[in-house]
């Protein structure tokens, strides 16, 4: 049974997901913009346990898929997640619970963690919409790649590392605020 605080902390990963997509930055050769979301995956997966971290981001695509404009650039509908951008949104919710659960029995270390986001946040969610904008756009991989990942790498990595080092200082304040609350 999910407790009144674990849904809290889920909304509230979600509404993260939803304001790192306020700064949306278009790309003239590429369908998918530049935005902070990926940020927000890294740092749920990194906070909270598997379970939360796909609710999370779950509950965040459920939202978007309904109508609620809180995918990059206040949009919604269904229409992105069959679009160009929807394989990356959609893969969230996976890649979120895969760091969680990868970190769930590791030795809490930056490098334990950054490989966690490189290997999750970035390398599963590049392939998931790499593979979706070639579907979807008809372009042939090898360009979907150019278009939708390689632009992303600097970015991201830097996403992952502040992601690390914030979720190595936040974990520890985290498990002693659930402790106390018991």
């Amino acid at each position: 049974m999910i407790k009144t605080k674990d849904m809290i902390l889920a909304s509230l990963f979600a509404a993260i997901t939803f304001i790192m997509g306020f700064v949306k930055i278009p790309l003239p050769f590429s369908p998918v913009p530049i935005t902070r979301q990926t940020f927000a995956v890294m740092l749920a997966g990194g906070l909270l346990n598997p379970t939360l971290a796909f609710l999370s981001l779950f509950i965040f695509d459920l939202l978007g898929a309904i109508g609620i404009p809180v995918f990059s650039g206040l949009t919604g509908g269904l229409n992105v997640l069959v679009g160009p951008t929807g394989g990356y949104i959609l893969s969230w919710p996976f890649a979120a619970f895969l760091i969680s659960l990868t970190l769930k029995n590791k030795k809490a270390n930056f490098i334990n963690i950054f490989i966690s986001y490189l290997l999750f946040a970035i390398i599963f969610v590049y392939i998931l919409g790499v593979t979706q904008l070639s579907f979807v756009t008809g372009i042939p991989f090898k360009k979907a790649i150019l278009a939708g990942a390689l632009p992303f790498i600097p970015g991201d990595l830097i996403k992952a590392f502040i992601a690390s080092y914030l979720t190595l200082k936040l974990k520890p304040v985290i498990k002693s605020n659930e402790k106390r609350q018991g």
